[in-house]
């Protein structure tokens, strides 16, 4: 896989995947992507119910941004965040130790914690954040179903990556979900909105992070 470093609009760094290429975040930010999507529209308003400890589900831990984000957003909220994500082709510390996602000593220390932690186990990183990451595709997991509060699918886009998008694919994230769990994903298609309404979500189409138009939220009520 044949990978570089580009800087998105918010100044923050992604990759680009130059054999699909395809950038892991928003061209118009990634951070900013991150933060709206997946922390705003997802941890933070399943905890806006009351939740005090939290299990999430990544699908693509890509550049470990999502997991850094949700790991500050667990201490400074005071909630515990359960983290499970999955993950293919873990990127090498030559690359992701390039990225410009930490402004302060602590942050660094938490960001590389969260990549240099063992694959295949579970690590607890600080006590509000655990994590495991598996080094496994969304077809071969074996994943519990009913035991995840907020889903965060962040598979590359379905023109680069269809299989991550299919019907069946949606079906085995959703079940993981429990009673009031939610799904986030920047994606805002309509086969994506019909499929997770076919699969029992009330969804919700909102407004995406700067530079896109709409992103998708999907609330499972049974």
């Amino acid at each position: 896989m044949s990978l570089s470093i580009i800087t998105t609009g918010d100044g923050s760094h992604s990759l680009l995947n130059t054999a699909l290429n395809e950038t892991y975040h928003s061209r118009h930010g990634a951070v900013q992507e991150s933060l709206h999507v997946f922390i705003q529209e997802g941890l933070d308003r399943f905890v806006a119910s009351g939740a005090t400890t939290v299990s999430v589900l990544e699908v693509g831990f890509g550049t470990g941004l999502n997991a850094l984000l949700t790991a500050q957003y667990a201490k400074a909220k005071g909630v515990t965040v359960h983290y499970t994500s999955l993950e293919t082709t873990p990127l090498p510390e030559d690359l992701w130790g390039q990225l410009n996602y930490t402004a302060s000593p602590e942050a660094q220390t938490l960001f590389y914690a969260i990549h240099q932690a063992p694959w295949n186990q579970p690590v607890v990183v600080r006590p509000t954040f655990q994590l495991q990451k598996l080094t496994v595709s969304l077809q071969e997991a074996a994943l519990p179903a009913a035991q995840t509060d907020v889903v965060y699918f962040d598979a590359f886009a379905p023109n680069k990556q269809p299989e991550m998008w299919t019907y069946d694919m949606l079906a085995k994230a959703v079940q993981t979900l429990r009673s009031g769990g939610m799904f986030v994903t920047y994606c805002a298609k309509g086969q994506l909105k019909r499929d997770l309404k076919a699969l029992g979500l009330t969804v919700e189409t909102l407004p995406g992070p700067p530079g896109k138009k709409e992103m998708v939220r999907g609330v499972r009520s049974v």
